[in-house]
């Protein structure tokens, strides 16, 4: 794991003027979408990205939560290159090559369960979850599905019915796909049910077959629970393990499909290869993208085999399972567990942990730490006794780290995420700390 330190080094504002000419162009052309920061990135190694201006950042998203081994790790830049050279794409859902096939039986020997798995290849995570929709809606039987508030399952018309983070996603989309129930997540900090963990007893997972179940959906018309195992966009929610585990137990009593949403928390992010590992939970699918191609776009659906389409033509796609995208992932998985990558994420998530527990002492805007392994959220608050949401705080924070070479990014209403790549060290994470102790202080200092 050794590498060379390098700080981050901003010497003008941002965007300068190369950058500038970029972002123009992209405002012209480009739709609409979800741009967060002035940002126009020439090359990145490791977790370092420099801009367009010569600018040098440390990359505290990983691309939005995709380039766990780092940015152009030397393994993987070199299995693309040389799959690239031999066959680039061929319609793995119709034909057959050697990049698929041990592609899908590597992660079905790695995904937990002692049960035979099939997997389905996708282009993304969204279309993962799509793929979830129809394989548990196909099986049971059944016609409708439970999600939760703050959850994040994609942006296309079936997964945007179950993602339920902000309404922004849904806003003049409606009407969405029908059956789709939303229930409170185990958000402790911020108990909708105005409790206390662990005295709890977790009246959240109690009250889906207490309340729900009674009056608002049948437990037999349920197809399945969505779930991710740490919310993403909803804000680097954690939650009791025995939340997790008695929605299992929910699951099972009622013949109702476990879907564990992996995009973000899989593929090492946790400590685990899967964040559901942290729980002790295995669940009956697994929707996984994000962190699973180290960059190029692919993700999977590992499920049940009992599952499976009894004829063909009920699902498939175009370029799931590209070649190219194939020997990445299979070098990514290479490095994840032989490289020490996961381990790494594991001990040095736990240091940055600490660390972000240490600033919460010094700084009142912090109201929240959580996360596990190298997925560390903080929650911004006006103050940590009322817990007031601090947006524009949290904004500014964000935009001070950037002017200092940190890249972040916000998630849930006021909270900021942390998802370096895994491949990061110790003292890098100290000069992290530094960045953003002083971003804090920026702000407190010009909070009136």
């Amino acid at each position: 794991m050794m590498q060379e330190i390098r700080r981050p080094f901003v010497s003008g504002p941002i965007p300068g003027e190369r950058a500038k000419r970029l972002i123009q162009i992209d405002e012209e052309f480009m739709m609409t979408a979800t741009k967060t920061s002035p940002l126009a990135i020439k090359r990145g190694e490791g977790i370092v990205l420099e801009d367009e201006d010569g600018n040098l950042f440390y990359d505290f998203t990983s691309g939005v939560g995709v380039c766990n081994t780092g940015h152009c790790h030397p393994k993987i830049v070199q299995a693309i290159k040389s799959q690239a050279e031999k066959l680039i794409h061929f319609a793995g859902t119709d034909y057959y090559y050697e990049s698929q096939s041990l592609l899908l039986k590597k992660i079905a020997e790695i995904v937990p369960g002692d049960f035979k798995k099939k997997i389905f290849l996708t282009n993304s995570g969204t279309e993962s979850v799509e793929a979830a929709i129809k394989i548990s809606r196909f099986y049971s039987k059944r016609p409708h599905f439970i999600s939760f508030i703050g959850a994040f399952h994609g942006r296309t018309m079936g997964s945007l019915s179950l993602t339920c983070s902000k309404s922004v996603h849904k806003k003049g989309f409606s009407p969405s796909m029908p059956g789709v129930i939303n229930v409170p997540y185990a958000y402790c900090y911020r108990c909708p049910y105005r409790q206390e963990y662990p005295s709890c007893d977790i009246y959240c997972a109690e009250i889906i077959e207490e309340l729900y179940f009674k009056h608002v959906v049948d437990p037999e018309d349920v197809a399945a629970i969505f779930v991710e195992p740490i919310q993403g966009e909803g804000g680097y929610i954690v939650p009791p393990k025995e939340f997790l585990q008695k929605i299992k137990r929910l699951c099972e009593k009622y013949g109702i499909i476990y879907v564990s949403d992996e995009i973000q928390a899989g593929f090492g992010r946790t400590g685990k290869f899967l964040g559901i590992e942290n729980f002790n939970v295995i669940p009956d699918i697994v929707t996984m993208a994000k962190g699973m191609g180290s960059g190029l776009p692919i993700g999977a659906v590992a499920f049940n085999a009992k599952y499976d389409f009894p004829y063909k033509g009920a699902h498939s796609n175009t370029f799931g399972g590209n070649p190219v995208c194939c020997v990445s992932s299979l070098a990514t998985i290479d490095v994840l567990f032989n490289d020490g990558v996961i381990e790494n994420a594991r001990i040095v998530g736990d240091y940055f942990h600490k660390k972000l527990l240490e600033l919460k002492e010094k700084h009142n805007l912090i109201g929240d730490v959580r996360g596990i392994g190298l997925m560390q959220g903080i929650e911004i608050v006006k103050d940590q006794k009322t817990k007031e949401f601090a947006q524009d705080e949290r904004d500014r924070i964000i935009n001070e780290c950037l002017n200092l070479g940190l890249i972040t990014i916000g998630c849930g209403i006021s909270s900021i995420r942390y998802i370096p790549p895994l491949i990061i060290t110790k003292e890098e994470i100290d000069i992290a700390i530094e960045i953003i102790d002083k971003a804090i202080y920026n702000v407190e200092k010009n909070k009136n």
